[in-house]
């Protein structure tokens, strides 16, 4: 059997795609993402185009799983499919030994996940995690007919990820062609990548772009070219990967400092925000009996304003006066759409 044990699962997964009737001939993308569905969930680790397509092959060659699966590709459909109507590998269940592999191997994962060098793993480890203590046998028929997982839609500029992490860890220069939102035309740029961070389920880079003498963050979804450069580049001796963002609610930001925000709100939102923080620098203080206070220390960002405008009349900004300048410009904006 494959040394990989979580291949197992993924081969179960993809078993089940080609036998769902409600979506035949499902593409190589359809059993890539239903793969990362099946393992993470909405969050965590990517599974590659190439992992797939060796999974494929050993489902259709590799004696050693005790079967040869008739996986045949449709020119017409552009899909997969089984040419052996009715096939299924489920019928070959898992033994007592290989479950226990699984289990011990996810096992092991928590033990880990507070460990600060496996810590941006956390949330990948507790899907893992939360699936098998839901279905120990793997059997995922039945789970998911009644428990449903939280799933993110699959996004643009993933592909760009590994040759951005490459030009990081070898200090070397890119050429991008990366276009705004509000514009539909692309502008080059010839950027030094210091540090990709994920937000809300998009990918960025922060760079130094020499040009505008400044630190830039430019969506890996909107690069639509990338050149990968010889020319290296030495790293500013003030860039703290882990202190950049330590002050930022978002990605963006507005202020150049981070600033004391101070916004009132009932019990409601005060019981929301103390189960599921929103910042690191979060303190809630109660006010008197059905009034609380929120203070958080961040950058003013496009975040923070549609957050805070998200949760409506429930809050109200005490401070800075800018922040409530902003929600007031918006408010403003969307009250004369609906006159």
């Amino acid at each position: 059997m494959p040394a990989n044990k979580y291949a197992l699962i993924r081969y179960r997964t993809i078993d089940r795609c080609l036998t769902n009737r409600s979506n035949v001939y499902p593409s190589k993308e359809d059993l890539r993402l239903a793969c990362e569905e099946a393992l993470y969930g909405s969050a965590g680790d990517r599974i590659s185009v190439s992992t797939l397509e060796k999974d494929l092959n050993a489902m259709r060659n590799d004696g050693a799983l005790g079967y040869y699966a008739p996986i045949v590709y449709h020119r017409d459909q552009r899909g997969y499919y089984y040419e052996e109507e009715g096939y299924s590998i489920e019928n070959l269940q898992l033994n007592d030994e290989e479950l226990d592999a699984i289990r011990f191997a996810a096992k092991t994962l928590v033990q880990f996940r507070n460990v600060p060098i496996f810590s941006q793993f956390d949330q990948a480890i507790s899907k893992i995690d939360d699936r098998l203590r839901l279905a120990p046998d793997l059997d995922t028929h039945t789970l998911d007919a009644v428990v449903q997982f939280e799933s993110a839609p699959s996004t643009r500029g993933s592909e760009h990820l590994i040759p951005i992490l490459q030009s990081i860890r070898k200090h070397k220069r890119v050429i991008i062609s990366h276009r705004k939102f509000i514009s539909t035309d692309a502008t080059a740029y010839c950027i030094d990548p210091y540090l990709l961070r994920e937000y809300r389920n998009r990918w960025y880079v922060i760079a130094w772009n020499e040009d505008k003498g400044q630190f830039r963050t430019y969506g890996l979804d909107r690069i639509e070219t990338i050149e990968l450069s010889d020319e290296s580049f030495d790293q500013q001796s003030n860039f703290n990967a882990d202190e950049f963002f330590v002050h930022s609610f978002g990605i963006s930001k507005i202020s150049e400092h981070p600033r004391h925000i101070r916004v009132r709100c009932g019990r409601l939102q005060y019981e929301y925000l103390a189960s599921q923080p929103v910042h690191s620098s979060q303190e809630l203080i109660q006010i008197d009996e059905d009034l609380f206070e929120l203070k958080l220390h961040v950058f003013l960002t496009f975040e923070l304003v549609q957050f805070l405008m998200g949760l409506g009349p429930a809050v109200e900004v005490i401070e800075p006066a800018e922040l409530k300048g902003l929600i007031t410009t918006q408010l403003e904006k969307t009250l004369k759409q609906y006159q």
